[in-house]
């Protein structure tokens, strides 16, 4: 992807924060992250629900492209969307965490599983993690979780960490429901 190095040269790495589960690591993105990442949003469903446009990215450019804003995320706000890990066999489960990028209607906890990990409940237990770390490390009443109305999996997930509607929103414009996770009832 890149020139070769120089001996000796060296550049910058993201490498923190990481938070970890029973089965899971919730980490900062690499470039092996890449081809994975391109794969789940490839998914009819993902593509769906994940992407912009609604459609499922079909050629590794746009896969680039749509990791580097991830991983950009964290370069310019110093927090993201972890990758997910399964621990057991250090494979790319998915994405989920803290993101709010310009015009977002809120500061967001989300989530996105690729289809061989879907109802494992791997993406309640990394969202509950992102959740706890995203209270206990920002002044924060209220977490929301942007979710399209046909979303059936993904309003199961909001359910099962005690979140509730609170409005209707334009996102992408299609209308979506915005979840919240209040602090004062979050049980992690």
């Amino acid at each position: 992807m890149i020139a070769p190095l120089k001996p000796g040269a060296t550049l910058a790495q993201i490498t923190g924060p990481v938070a970890e589960t029973e089965r899971l690591i919730l980490r900062p993105w690499r470039s092996d992250d890449i081809a994975a990442n391109t794969a789940m949003l490839g998914d009819p469903v993902a593509g769906r629900f994940i992407t912009a446009d609604n459609k499922p990215i079909t050629d590794a450019f746009a896969g680039w492209r749509n990791a580097a804003i991830m991983a950009g995320h964290w370069a310019l706000y110093g927090i993201g969307m972890f990758v997910v890990e399964e621990k057991r066999t250090g494979a790319f489960v998915g994405r989920v965490g803290p993101w709010r990028p310009p015009g977002w209607p809120d500061f967001e906890v989300g989530w996105g599983i690729a289809p061989d990990f879907r109802g494992k409940g791997y993406a309640v237990e990394a969202a509950r993690a992102a959740i706890d770390w995203s209270f206990s490390t920002f002044d924060i009443d209220r977490i929301a979780h942007c979710i399209d109305r046909e979303n059936v999996a993904s309003q199961g997930v909001a359910r099962r960490l005690g979140a509730r509607i609170d409005r209707e929103i334009d996102l992408f414009g299609h209308v979506a429901d915005l979840w919240v996770t209040d602090r004062d009832k979050w049980i992690g």
